[in-house]
């Protein structure tokens, strides 16, 4: 591919499909025409170069074929507070010339800032006007509006949540993005259907595999045949290659048959009544259904940072947060008018800790277990979007029980480690998670395996609330940020609470010492 004078594209491509892109494109022209592969120049501005993209599109996937390069790659600012990497400029012109495609990068290379930049360039453009983000609760403020602030701040941003009518007036607010969850948008239907989006973005798209859902079925009656489309995850079809028909029905439903049964009897065989199993052939059918498609792992993310940082926001159910506040005022009358120590002040912080992760000990040593599963859901999101090994650090020892039942039941292979595996129990774990296939995730108390151990086979760690050490903070992510470590790596905060919030901004800050332990209860009392 040769950018000639700034202006055209000169590239080599199949006789048929160069005879396809020079009967539809009027400023295409032959340059060599003789061999099996001819030769052409097509004037690059974004019209010829999205005609070009979906011709080539519609061939079979062959990754011998051109990539055309979009205008933006030419003729765009990159507006910010970050320079964008390659590979998300990359990402970026590839959206920006197609209406109806997959972005498979893995999570932690930045596809959100790659698909905010595409918009802003289209929008520039004239070609749509209003976006759709669909995602999932605990990324709508982390996530996508924060990255719209950082990215485009000169665009306008709305986030749909809460009653009806608190969602209705944001989207007739006419923003040039509209954030919504799941499963808000059968709330507010006709609405979201009267304001005609030109552009709907589904993050985490593998929400969206089972196509008798309400959510799949409320999704595709938004769509209208000039409704673009951006589906991004970064594990497409993980658990299934069934799940990948629901995904090619909405982008490219001519990739796959008309049923869900004629695509099962494709991807799959019968081994008994209710057994189904791949078939040799799967990977090359889902690949082939789910185009057009970009895909960037962090390994092939040269310029990525080493490590990033994430943050879920997770609402507090109605039970927690009823907890939380009768805690906070039954605090606020015993310091009344008192001088508050250190130890005081961390011991109630870790209190109000406890119930936000989901269980707190009362004062006669019970456990009080909490509704906990928007967090659990946040947890499951952040598996579902990668394929490597990860590693939770759950500081309260109630609540790992929890956390490895829940991963038990969704079919996560997990073990344990906190105070009362032995040592040589704690080194089978760490040898079989390092070594084989399972388990795939690791709880660990962060107590127990802080210092000392590797556990490079993870590049993810979240954590599932804050320790309360800037040492221990920094120990646990050093156990994946060492030498044998060969992706890049991402640390997610799972938070709901404002002392969450805080107690990761201190952490993150590396600020550890007992004044601003104080500080932090005064301030969290007086919020």
């Amino acid at each position: 591919m040769n950018i000639v004078e700034n202006t055209a594209l000169q590239f080599s491509i199949p006789a048929k499909l160069a005879d396809t892109l020079y009967h539809s494109i009027d400023k295409c022209e032959y340059v060599n025409a003789q061999s099996s592969d001819k030769e052409i120049l097509l004037y690059w501005e974004h019209e010829e170069a999205m005609a070009a993209a979906n011709i080539i599109d519609t061939a079979q996937p062959n990754a011998s074929l051109p990539k055309i390069p979009s205008p933006i790659m030419r003729d765009y600012a990159w507006p910010g507070i970050l320079k964008p990497f390659e590979h998300q400029k990359d990402t970026a012109s590839f959206l920006s010339l197609r209406p109806r495609a997959f972005c498979f990068n893995e999570a932690g290379t930045g596809k959100t800032s790659a698909a905010i930049w595409a918009v802003d360039y289209l929008i520039n453009k004239g070609l749509i006007k209003r976006v759709l983000v669909i995602c999932p609760l605990s990324i709508m403020h982390s996530a996508w509006q924060a990255d719209i602030f950082k990215t485009a701040m000169h665009r306008t941003c709305g986030i749909a949540h809460g009653s009806a009518e608190k969602r209705k007036k944001v989207i007739d607010e006419n923003y040039d993005f509209t954030i919504i969850n799941y499963d808000g948008t059968h709330v507010v239907f006709n609405e979201l259907l009267a304001a005609k989006f030109d552009l709907i973005i589904v993050d985490e798209a593998n929400a969206y595999k089972a196509v008798n859902t309400r959510r799949w079925k409320t999704l595709a009656k938004l769509l209208s045949p000039q409704t673009w489309l951006w589906m991004m995850t970064g594990t497409p079809a993980s658990q299934s290659p069934i799940d990948a028909f629901g995904l090619a029905k909405l982008v490219s439903p001519q990739r796959v048959p008309k049923f869900t049964t004629a695509w099962r009897d494709k991807v799959m065989y019968q081994i008994s009544r209710f057994k189904w199993l791949p078939k040799d052939t799967y990977k090359l059918e889902v690949f082939s259904a789910l185009q057009p498609a970009i895909r960037y792992t962090k390994k092939n993310c040269l310029d990525l940072p080493e490590l990033t940082y994430q943050t879920r926001d997770v609402p507090l159910t109605t039970q927690v947060s009823k907890y939380y506040k009768t805690l906070k005022q039954q605090m606020l009358i015993e310091t009344a008018g008192q001088q508050v120590s250190a130890v005081n002040a961390a011991a109630s912080l870790q209190k109000l800790l406890q119930i936000s992760g989901g269980a707190v000990y009362s004062d006669k040593h019970l456990v009080i277990e909490f509704d906990i599963s928007p967090r659990l859901n946040a947890l499951k999101e952040v598996l579902d979007e990668t394929i490597n090994k990860v590693v939770i650090f759950v500081p309260y020892l109630h609540t790992i029980d929890v956390v490895s039942k829940f991963l038990t039941k969704e079919n996560v292979s997990n073990e344990v480690i906190q105070g009362s595996v032995s040592a040589t129990g704690r080194a089978s774990i760490i040898d079989r998670f390092q070594k084989l296939e399972d388990p795939r995730v690791l709880v660990i108390q962060p107590q127990s395996a802080s210092h000392g151990v590797t556990l490079t086979a993870a590049d993810t760690i979240v954590f599932w609330s804050p320790v309360m050490s800037v040492e221990t903070y920094l120990q646990c992510i050093g156990r994946i940020e060492r030498v044998g470590q060969k992706n890049a790596m991402t640390v997610v905060h799972l938070q709901g609470s404002e002392v969450e919030r805080r107690m990761y901004s201190m952490l993150q800050g590396k600020v550890d010492n007992h004044q601003k332990i104080v500080d932090l209860y005064m301030q969290e009392l007086e919020a």
